[in-house]
């Protein structure tokens, strides 16, 4: 199938039902920030969207799993995708599908143009799969990477990334692109804690002080690899629901929104 065929599919399933971006107040989603749209804009007419996580090999896996009693791809779920796909419908008449989980080598991969790494810190890519998630990029999809920190991480995604895309650089996405006010304003990326940082009383952590939306681009420009560095979006959905932690809602918030202008800028970009 040749790029354009893939493109066109893609774009196929992602216009075939219909959304109002009206956006409403839910729990945890005060007010303050949830500006209700007046208009329908036609050109979200028809979106679709699944959370897609992609289980991978680790390079660290049993030391990991010692740590954590989990693979560090399955990490947040699957609490994480479903809290995130219910407030996408929520906020939007997006037509959300119910999660998944594919390998990178599964057939069915090109049938899930959106992806997500947890963890990418522990990434080792198969050589077999280096050529396909290449292709896959370069066909039209976007993967998202969440919860990494700090510089030996990034390195290591980096190296994973370099494998895949040997003449690409990983840039730094600014306040200005279109990512931040494609369907919510956002004045600057947030700094989202895990829950442990959080008990501690900081934001950070692993030494990532600074959180930065990382991209690598197409030759359109299409940000088609979104690396959320220094922050941990996963924690803020996984944990919207737990009451036992009020202090923590002011953090899901921008976990939701960040993600959601994410998955608005994939599906119009």
């Amino acid at each position: 199938m040749s790029e354009q065929t893939q493109r066109a599919r893609w774009r196929v399933v992602m216009v075939a039902g219909l959304v109002a971006l009206g956006l409403l107040a839910t729990a945890g989603l005060p007010l303050l920030w949830a500006q209700l749209a007046e208009d329908t804009d036609p050109r979200f007419a028809g979106l679709r969207w699944q959370f897609t996580r992609i289980r991978y090999d680790a390079h660290n896996a049993a030391s990991f799993r010692a740590r954590y009693w989990s693979d560090s791809w399955a990490i947040d779920g699957p609490a994480a995708e479903q809290n995130l796909s219910r407030r996408l419908r929520s906020v939007t008449a997006i037509d959300v599908g119910e999660p998944t989980v594919v390998r990178i080598e599964d057939p069915e991969l090109f049938n899930h143009p959106w992806v997500y790494f947890v963890e990418p810190g522990t990434l080792r890519l198969k050589d077999a799969e280096v050529p396909i998630l290449r292709e896959f990029l370069l066909r039209g999809g976007t993967a998202v990477m969440d919860d990494f920190h700090g510089d030996l991480e990034l390195e290591n995604v980096a190296t994973e990334m370099k494998r895949v895309f040997p003449e690409r650089s990983i840039i730094s996405l600014p306040p200005t692109h279109p990512i931040f006010s494609c369907f919510y304003q956002i004045d600057g990326y947030p700094q989202v804690p895990g829950l442990g940082s959080f008990f501690a009383g900081r934001t950070w952590e692993k030494g990532g002080i600074t959180a930065e939306l990382k991209a690598i681009e197409d030759d359109n420009g299409r940000a088609m690899v979104l690396m959320n560095w220094n922050t941990d979006m996963g924690d803020g959905w996984e944990w919207s629901n737990a009451e036992q932690y009020p202090g923590y809602i002011q953090h899901t918030a921008q976990a939701y929104r960040m993600m959601i202008n994410e998955v608005i800028y994939t599906l119009t970009h």
